[in-house]
């Protein structure tokens, strides 16, 4: 049986309310505004998780996980936090991250790059302070070029105190537990099981996550963080999107759940 402390999801366990922050895309500024407004509205009892896509298209990723480094501590001091209280969940932007340093693995490593860059890791790879065109000569140069390569990216993430902790602790999703909320980064196959989703967590079914949509097994509310699509925040029955379009000039969205899957407060900054 999964525990609190599991590597796999983050269990939220005797939540009275949890905050969740939909995705960030590394915009700082509003990342700190609601860290700041936030600060004001914890209780004993709230738990924490954020829905994945913390970096990406944004151009301050080394900051970001500071900030949320930062908040970590401010939220542990409070009386009766654990550390398993708070969850940092995968999304694409943090897979694309964990693969970027297997890059010489790949069959058409070049191709992939380049993807990737596309999809917003370049400006987390010039965040700490690495040229990500500069991988191209690495891929022309063969598999030890960009072992090199990679393992210098992975090096300035090492050298930022804290940022492989944030990195390497992600979950792939998070549940207050047996009929209560379940909170994902992008969406999820509800013919599937939790422990057969795989990557449909930060890719998307590909059928949508329409908020009038069905419950999934006995969850109150499933919740993700990010919306490929554009939509904006949404409120249904059993679904909710916390994604405004942070990094892509729309807002961050926090929002607070009571267990039975109540709103009990919501922040748009």
């Amino acid at each position: 049986m999964a525990t609190a402390h599991s590597e796999v999801f983050g269990r939220l366990e005797w939540a009275r309310r949890v905050w969740c922050l939909g995705a960030i895309h590394a915009d700082l500024a509003r990342l700190t505004g609601v860290h700041d407004a936030l600060a004001a509205r914890l209780r004993p009892g709230d738990r924490l998780v954020y829905l994945g896509n913390m970096i990406g298209h944004g151009p301050a990723a080394v900051d970001t996980i500071d900030e949320l480094l930062a908040f970590r501590r401010h939220f542990l001091a409070l009386p009766g936090m654990e550390p398993w209280d708070i969850v940092h969940l995968r999304g694409a932007q943090e897979e694309m991250w964990t693969k970027l340093a297997q890059l010489q693995f790949a069959p058409n490593p070049r191709e992939v790059l380049a993807w990737m860059i596309g999809q917003g890791v370049g400006a987390t790879i010039r965040s700490y302070g690495i040229d990500p065109d500069s991988g191209f000569g690495h891929c022309r140069d063969g598999v030890l070029a960009i072992t090199r390569w990679t393992a210098r990216l992975m090096q300035a993430v090492h050298d930022r105190p804290g940022h492989d902790e944030i990195l390497s602790g992600l979950r792939r999703y998070a549940t207050t537990g047996p009929a209560g909320l379940l909170f994902v980064n992008a969406g999820l196959d509800t013919g599937r099981p939790l422990s057969e989703q795989r990557d449909t967590f930060w890719w998307g079914s590909g059928t949508g996550f329409p908020a009038e949509g069905p419950a999934y097994g006995d969850f109150r509310l499933i919740v993700r963080g990010f919306d490929r699509a554009g939509g904006g925040p949404r409120l249904g029955p059993h679904r909710a999107t916390v994604d405004g379009g942070c990094g892509f000039g729309g807002k961050l969205v926090a929002a607070c759940f009571e267990p039975d899957g109540t709103v009990a407060d919501w922040l748009e900054i």
